[in-house]
């Protein structure tokens, strides 16, 4: 049974027709896109349709995630209509695995130039699947590989508080687009806006097989938050890493000086640490 939605002036649907309209054409990545009014996952919903062997380019986007999951297995939801939960499928065959790692990077820039530009908020990247605004989060991302009959595919993951309430947010660290900019917001334009950039650093990335010294990485390095800050790091394997963030390596790792030696952070649960603590 379907949630019903709240009764917020500005939690309209989703334009279906709009989105096919924008975001379908010649050159571009997306086949087809989808609006669901609710579903567990739309990370789940892609791989499925992935294993079933739809090709590259699927996008689905539900007004209501009741099951999502983030990074480290956290589960991730919000009130229907009030944000953006998106997933796209992408078969980037002609890339060696060793690059792969850069996609949610690329993902993490097409969202932190769109709320920049469509929301106009002082968006920041945090390393390395989230974004922020003044250390708060507004979006995170989440990329998982599939193996399909098809060969490997990408799911990337989208999600970004936009119509949250205060008392809506999900943790005391998280934020939404109507709680920092004044500019009325529109989910359609701001998705479409998204997918479109996305789809554009896709291609590009892609046509360097994969090689992010081809302008991905400084791109990322400019828009990051994380650098030049005092990190810790929590490792998969319960270890920490604590120091200064130094800047992205070419496998989109996290170079952190802890004052001793220079170490390469392939994934962690990042601390933005303030002065003096």
């Amino acid at each position: 049974m379907t949630a019903a939605t709240p009764k917020h002036p500005l939690r309209e649907a989703l334009d279906a027709v709009r989105l096919q309209r924008d975001l379908i054409g010649v050159g571009s990545v997306w086949t087809r896109v989808e609006v669901v009014e609710q579903t567990l996952s739309t990370n789940a919903d892609v791989a499925k349709a992935a294993r079933h062997g739809a090709p590259e380019g699927l996008v689905v986007a539900a007004e209501h995630q009741v099951a999502g999951r983030g990074r480290l297995g956290r589960s991730w939801q919000a009130t229907a209509r009030s944000g953006l939960t998106v997933s796209a499928l992408l078969r980037p065959v002609d890339v060696t695995a060793v690059h792969w790692p850069w996609l949610p990077l690329l993902t993490g820039v097409a969202v932190h130039r769109s709320l920049t530009a469509v929301a106009r908020v002082p968006a920041r990247l945090k390393w390395p699947n989230d974004v922020l605004i003044e250390d708060r989060k507004v979006a995170g991302i989440l990329v998982e590989r599939v193996d399909t009959p098809d060969g490997p595919a990408a799911v990337v993951g989208i999600g970004v508080n936009v119509w949250l309430d205060s008392h809506e947010l999900p943790v005391p660290e998280a934020t939404s687009l109507c709680l920092a900019s004044p500019h009325p917001l529109d989910r359609t334009t701001l998705l479409v806006d998204i997918l479109s950039r996305l789809g554009d650093g896709y291609a590009t990335w892609r046509g360097a097989a994969g090689d992010a010294s081809k302008g991905l990485r400084a791109a990322y390095e400019r828009g990051c938050g994380t650098l030049g800050r005092d990190v810790a790091v929590s490792l998969p394997d319960g270890a920490s890493v604590v120091g200064r963030a130094m800047g992205i390596d070419a496998a989109g790792r996290l170079r952190v000086d802890t004052g001793e030696t220079t170490r390469a952070v392939g994934a962690g649960d990042v601390v933005h640490l303030r002065s003096g603590s």
